[in-house]
């Protein structure tokens, strides 16, 4: 076993990582507002001098695992209004298509454990164009694309630094930090270097006024205390200038009060920017602390600052400073060449790696006490719209855990559904957090007492996918391939008598109409639909959704395994497999026109499944929009072996008993009966016939079937779009391959086109699955008109590689990820840093939406592990 394989065993080694959001501003939790307008509350303007409540933000920041001290890095280029402490970017209602950050910078390396990381920022000499990104934007429509930071030209002429991040643990507390500035220019160019360390506030709020404290110790080292986390020395190598301030609002610059002005958190900036003295504590002490660098850096040269932040007094903490180094990145390579010693191409070991540094990157201290942000500070009154506003009926939820996020800038928050994609990835490098981020959700104080899990800050109670089981089942393969075959029961059982809880709420709550036909409502496909799935319907009513639908159907089967799993060691849990087969077959009749109850959502005409719209006179209108809607039904699948049928006796007389004796059910399970294969049962929501039909319209090029994968919604509706007319009103969808001209849900998705990775990650799997089954005697279509047939397996492997061509550079060392940016594609500066985006255009494989949404498109590193190698 490798050094950092062992250090996974001790949770210790994981105490301090990259905690700090890339954003605090702009959050929920931040919001103190009196109407609730997060977006204003505090703004990026107001950062820099306000004091955060829930948790901090920085570049390339670190914290410990409950977030009492940080430390991340600052720049000031002589030229910039204020130091650059965070990261800029633009709101929900200021960007054409949502918020957006307008920087530049890559997460390059990380080891499971954090003992070794490494990350890029890219920062201009020129003073940096807010203004013109501002007015830019501001003048843009949402037919137009976002404007970013490249567009400026900013970086065009070589006039910039590249500011290396790294850090290095000698031990669990003791973190070794490495800035390493290059000047990309021609010239010679100045730049305060401002390594940063603070507490986060505990002591403004009247609940806890202990306020912990750091001073100068000696000319260049700083001492910290805090009652929670001891005592640590910061060793600055060098000869830096010590600055101290608080970690306070400045109140005076933001509510205007007169008077004499405490020492506040934008102190230290406005002594660098604007030559103030009195802004500085004089003792050198307080409670955030900058070791200020102003360096000269020549043309093409590069600058290397040693800092050392330690819980143990070093006489010289310098003296193997670079053995340590060296150290921790050989053993981060040596961990990485275990865990890619099946991917034979260097392009594709280096793409692999930079998405898993992403993802281990964007882990985050979320602290949101939800009954606590209700009522406001102590002593203060609350503001008045809480009662009654956005996460009232959530004030059970007590979150204070380092969690997976999307996007820690864009999406500083989880959600439900991307967090149980996240853990794929994830549990390959580090199974223990893996679960722990599944178990998480399931937990008293992060569900709802009637079921429901939480979805994302903005809005608590709506409704994402409910893909936790399947995940959950993943995982516990993956870690059980990894763990030699042993599984581990204790994790799965404890999950499942959660979601089991999930399921029920499920039922109870979003079928309408007790037929086994599901709304769900937003289910995360944001634009997807015709109207807003999480709001009230035009006219009344409600939607019988395909999605939903299909959704419970494969959370069905998900529990059926998860319940044969477990009753392989307790056979209590066969019954539990009997009610998930039972209620699966229920939900399959009912979506496939069986029955006397309700008109099933398949079309025969048009061979594919579409959502119901049903009013509240009982008429009923079929939204022809094809879409992935009609394409989730294929999710609902499961193999199983008959080895294991045999080892749970109870459940085959059950299961015997029921398709003998309701025999109009026994139809909807595909192939149930055939003699196809002996040695395994496939349950599925469609018959053979109804797989050919759909992958009919799924393989062509002319509909979902693009260069990049499996668009959202077919091209079909570019020149064809549905509409429909409610109440004198239209309503319509168009195919839209890249940003959205819809406001739903703010704008900053598409589902009305792109190409998303976790629904193209399902497919592929459910693929692999129907081949399992039906093995190299189905074959189909591929593409639809070509005259050239492939197994399903196969088609599972074309998808994937059109996938994995968004990120591979090409005979001409082009990246489709990166459009026409020449910039991103041609310049050795830039070319073979990665950027994983939150979708990608339907019609060139650019990339869109969030740029560090290395969660779910994580799973590409899935996609580039050759299969039959294990999970």
């Amino acid at each position: 076993m490798n050094v950092e394989k062992q250090r996974l065993n001790d949770p210790h080694w994981k105490k301090w990582g990259p905690y700090v959001s890339d954003r605090q501003w702009g959050t929920v939790r931040e919001d103190y507002s009196e109407d609730g307008n997060t977006w204003d509350s505090v703004s990026y303007d107001i950062a820099r001098s306000y004091a955060y409540r829930w948790g901090e933000d920085g570049i390339g920041g670190i914290s410990d695992e409950h977030q009492h001290l940080c430390f991340s890095v600052a720049v000031w280029n002589k030229k910039d209004p204020w130091v650059k402490e965070r990261l800029f970017g633009l709101t929900g209602p200021r960007g054409n298509h949502g918020e957006d950050v307008k920087e530049l910078y890559y997460y390059l390396d990380s080891s499971p454990t954090h003992s070794y990381m490494k990350m890029l920022y890219k920062y201009p000499q020129q003073a940096f164009p807010y203004d013109q990104l501002y007015a830019e934007n501001d003048k843009r429509s949402r037919e137009d694309p976002e404007y970013e930071l490249v567009d400026t030209g900013i970086f065009d002429k070589g006039d910039y630094f590249d500011v290396f991040i790294e850090y290095a643990k000698a031990g669990p507390t003791d973190i070794l930090i490495k800035i390493s500035v290059a000047n990309r220019h021609k010239e010679a160019a100045p730049l305060s270097l401002l390594p940063t360390i603070w507490f986060r506030n505990t002591w403004s709020w009247g609940r806890d006024d202990y306020r912990p404290e750091m001073h100068a110790e000696g000319s260049h080292n700083i001492s910290i205390h805090h009652q929670r986390i001891g005592h640590y020395h910061l060793y600055c190598n060098g000869n830096p200038e010590l600055l101290f301030c608080e970690n306070d609002t400045n109140t005076k610059r933001l509510n205007g009060k007169r008077g004499i002005q405490p020492v506040a958190k934008d102190g230290i900036n406005d002594y660098i920017v604007n030559k103030k003295r009195t802004v500085l504590n004089k003792s050198k002490s307080g409670t955030k602390a900058a070791a200020h660098y102003n360096l000269s850096i020549g043309a093409g040269e590069t600058v290397t600052v040693q800092l050392r932040l330690s819980k143990e007094a070093l006489d010289y903490p310098f003296h193997d400073y670079d053995a340590i180094f060296w150290q921790r990145i050989a053993e981060t390579d040596e961990f990485y060449a275990e865990k890619q010693r099946v991917v034979l191409s260097h392009e594709d070991r280096m793409i692999q790696r930079q998405a898993f540094a992403g993802m281990l990157w964007s882990k985050q201290y979320y602290y949101y006490d939800v009954d606590q942000w209700l009522n406001g500070d102590p002593k203060k009154p609350a503001p008045f719209h809480r009662s009654w506003g956005r996460n009232h009926d959530w004030g059970h939820l007590n979150n204070a855990d380092i969690i997976s996020m999307p996007d820690k800038w864009e999406y500083p928050w989880y959600a439900a559904w991307d967090l149980a994609f996240h853990c794929i990835p994830l549990a390959f490098l580090d199974a223990g957090f893996a679960k722990n981020q599944l178990m998480l959700l399931t937990k008293e104080w992060y569900m709802h007492p009637n079921g429901q899990f939480p979805a994302y800050e903005w809005n608590l109670g709506d409704v994402n996918p409910p893909v936790h089981a399947w995940a959950t089942w993943r995982v516990y393969e993956i870690d059980k391939i990894n763990n030699g075959g042993k599984g581990d029961l204790q994790f799965l059982e404890s999950v499942y008598h959660k979601l089991l809880l999930n399921f029920t709420w499920w039922v109870n709550r979003k079928d309408h109409d007790g037929n086994n036909i599901f709304q769900g409502g937003f289910l995360g496909l944001d634009n997807i639909g015709v109207f807003d799935r999480s709001a009230p319907l035009p006219g009344g009513g409600h939607l019988e959704q395909s999605d939903g639908t299909s959704w419970m159907a494969m959370y069905c089967l998900n529990m059926l395994r998860i319940s044969l799993e477990l009753a392989t060691h307790n056979h209590v849990y066969a019954d539990m497999a009997t009610k998930f087969f039972e209620h699966f077959v229920y939900i399959a009749k009912a979506m496939n026109s069986f029955g006397e109850k309700g008109t099933g959502l398949w079309d025969e005409q048009d061979q594919f499944y579409y959502d119901i719209f049903k009013k509240p006179d009982g008429t009923e209108h079929k939204l022809r929009v094809r879409s992935m809607v009609g394409i989730i039904p294929l999710f609902a699948v499961e193999v199983i072996d008959h080895s294991l049928f045999e080892q749970i006796p109870e459940f085959v007389q059950r299961l015997e008993w029921f398709l003998k004796h309701k025999s109009a059910y026994s139809s909807v399970i595909s192939e149930w009966q055939s003699t196809l294969s002996e040695s395994k049962h496939l349950m599925s929501l469609i018959r053979e016939d109804k797989l050919i039909a759909i992958l009919k319209r799924l393989l062509d090029e002319t509909e979902f079937l693009s260069d990049y994968g499996i668009r959202a919604l077919s091209k079909y509706h570019e020149d064809k779009p549905f509409e429909i007319e409610v109440e004198g009103n239209r309503f319509g969808v168009k195919y839209l391959p890249g940003e959205s001209d819809s406001s739903m849900f703010g704008g900053n998705s598409n589902w009305r086109g792109p190409i998303w990775l976790p629904l193209n990650y399902l497919l592929i799997e459910s693929l692999q699955r129907y081949h399992y089954y039906y093995g190299d005697e189905l074959k189909v279509e591929y593409p639809t008109g070509s005259g050239h047939f492939l197994t399903l397996d196969e088609v599972a492997e074309e998808i994937s590689r059109r996938l994995l061509k968004i990120f591979r550079a090409d005979e001409d060392g082009t990246r489709p990820v990166y459009g026409n940016y020449n910039l991103l594609q041609k310049d050795p500066y830039f070319k073979d840093y990665i950027l994983f985006f939150e979708y990608f255009n339907g019609d060139d494989g650019k990339g869109i939406g969030a740029a560090h949404q290395t969660g779910w498109t994580g799973l590409v590193t899935k996609l580039l592990h050759p299969r039959h190698t294990g999970k």
